[in-house]
């Protein structure tokens, strides 16, 4: 049996821009997408925290150090620039693989900035149970 199982997230990033007239997907900072195992092209569900949102998309990499997150096409629809929004990706595992697998979660500031990378969805709560 295999299982489709939380490959990574990008925790709480802020929307920098969002271009309605751009063909499809979301743009993020390439930093940002080797800290959180992701790579050109892959599959993400999007989680918008200020309006409830959630899409899929595809991955397109935005330059080093930009910081950039930018809804483009019909997702510019489903959120704003200011927004926080989670980035997920997921992986197929055998479920013994499953069982003793640990996922990337990289947490960001309001300006993207990377405050942890972590294996630990726990480290959530500690990280903002305070704010």
């Amino acid at each position: 049996m295999n299982r489709i199982m939380f490959k990574s997230k990008i925790h709480r990033a802020t929307i920098t821009q969002a271009e309605l007239n751009y063909e499809g997907s979301l743009t993020i900072d390439q930093d940002l997408m080797d800290a959180a195992d992701m790579i050109a092209y892959e599959k993400v569900a999007v989680v918008n925290n200020n309006n409830g949102e959630r899409f899929e998309t595809y991955i397109i990499p935005g330059e080093r150090g930009s910081k950039v997150i930018c809804l483009n096409g019909a997702a510019a629809r489903k959120g704003q620039v200011g927004d926080r929004i989670i980035i997920i990706t997921y992986t197929t595992l055998s479920d013994q693989e499953a069982r003793e697998y640990k996922p990337t979660v990289v947490l960001v500031d309001e300006n993207n900035t990377i405050l942890e990378k972590t294996d630990s969805v726990a480290a959530n709560t500690l990280l903002y149970a305070n704010n």
